[in-house]
């Protein structure tokens, strides 16, 4: 049976397709996030301008994010996909051009630091339609009965490039500097477009093809806050990602704390990544589907200690194993909550619900790293990290006392009755 394959989502030919789009495109943006996060702390040496970088990006994938979705349940998928790759090649072009002496000769720090905060606005423009395509994307991929199996290979693709992606954008700064990095993501972008187009085009399966924008986000509003297993997951999420943001203060660790330098700060920027994508594995041949409430409920608790642990470190190695664990409990959450999602949504919303979700934990990770950024710059960075992973574990504990019915969350019968209806 598909349930007992871990590999059943793998025989699918375009998805295999699709996972390499999403690596190679995840690679390149992050690590064009680490090379610019980088660039930034080393103009300015003010851990405030990390948290800028966040604040810039979450304003527009915030504020467009409902509206985003309403556009992707209109539009077909891969064309969708491919516009938004094509946009996001002139954000890596620039940057690459903002880091080239020859372009940037008699510029002041502030206007090249406004410039890059400027892109990275763009790019939350972009963010926001991202998310909602790629959800509904792989959902017209794969059959409804391995959806979950289908979860846990897009998940790991999506943290093995996030492996990979920062530690190689850390090397490659200290081995051939900001500029070329950013030439090679710029290159990696143009790849990932190319071989999308080895995907065929998608029908839409909405049938209220025109309908009002403001009665179509509202629908999509009101089935999230009706779905409690979709709303619990999400909430628990954003809190825990908003106030767990450490990862935006590695800049901060590696140069003036740990002092590894810019290899050191690729490693560690990527040991999450290595902890998640390993437990990510894991979960392809032992499914936790089964008492899903209490995993996510337990793997996010385990999430807030690590985060306390490394904000206390002062010593490399233990940082390092500290943000590995923080990967692996993270994996679990992410392999739950994108279970959820996928069994829990219906097909013709697929894109406003993915678009709520992004409002809930995607647009927490850049408004976590503003956060941090000035808890950091009033409090200290020591105190700010152990702050939000202390909030996470109180989060966690008043989630699972108000909230019997999410304790108690098993995704098996769902399951079961998808593979029933194929």
């Amino acid at each position: 049976m598909a349930k007992k394959d871990p590999y059943a989502a793998l025989r699918i030919r375009e998805f295999n397709i699709f996972l390499l789009v999403r690596f190679v495109l995840v690679f390149g943006w992050s690590m064009q996030f680490i090379v610019i996060e980088w660039q930034v702390y080393t103009l300015t040496k003010d851990p405030l301008s990390l948290g800028i970088i966040g604040l810039m990006e979450i304003i527009p994938a915030f504020t467009m994010a409902l509206f985003a979705g309403h556009i992707v349940d209109q539009k077909e998928k891969r064309n969708l996909l491919a516009t938004c790759i094509a946009a996001f090649s002139l954000i890596s072009l620039g940057l690459f051009l903002l880091t080239w002496d020859v372009v940037v000769e008699g510029w002041t720090t502030k206007t090249i630091l406004y410039s890059i905060y400027g892109l990275v606005f763009f790019g939350g423009f972009l963010r926001s339609f991202f998310g909602p395509t790629i959800f509904s994307l792989v959902a017209l991929i794969v059959p409804k009965k391995i959806y979950p199996n289908a979860a846990t290979w897009n998940s790991s693709t999506w943290q093995m490039a996030g492996v990979l992606g920062p530690a190689f954008g850390g090397l490659s700064i200290g081995w051939i500097g900001v500029h070329w990095s950013l030439c090679i993501i710029f290159g990696l972008v143009l790849l990932s477009l190319f071989i999308l187009f080895q995907i065929k085009r998608k029908p839409i399966l909405n049938p209220k093809i025109g309908e009002p924008v403001i009665q179509s986000l509202k629908e999509g509003v009101r089935f999230v806050f009706k779905t409690k297993a979709i709303l619990g997951a999400m909430t628990l999420d954003m809190v825990a990602v908003l106030f767990g943001g450490a990862i935006a203060l590695l800049p901060v660790f590696a140069q003036d704390i740990l002092k590894v330098g810019s290899e050191g700060f690729g490693v560690l920027r990527a040991a999450p990544a290595v902890g998640a994508f390993l437990t990510m594995l894991v979960t392809a041949y032992i499914p936790i589907s089964k008492n899903a409430g209490m995993k996510l409920l337990a793997a996010i608790f385990g999430f807030g200690v690590c985060i306390i642990v490394f904000g206390l470190s002062s010593v490399f190695w233990i940082s390092l194993l500290a943000l590995f664990f923080s990967g692996m409990t993270d994996g679990v959450s992410m392999v739950i909550r994108q279970t959820i999602l996928q069994i829990k949504t219906p097909d013709n919303m697929r894109g406003r619900v993915s678009s709520v979700n992004s409002m809930f934990v995607g647009s927490s990770n850049e408004l976590g790293a503003f956060e941090s950024g000035i808890t950091a710059k009033y409090m200290g960075t020591v105190v700010a990290v152990v702050f939000g992973g202390t909030m996470t574990l109180l989060t966690v504990i008043t989630t699972g006392l108000v909230s019997p019915s999410f304790r108690k969350l098993d995704l098996t019968k769902d399951i079961e009755a998808h593979e029933n209806d194929e």
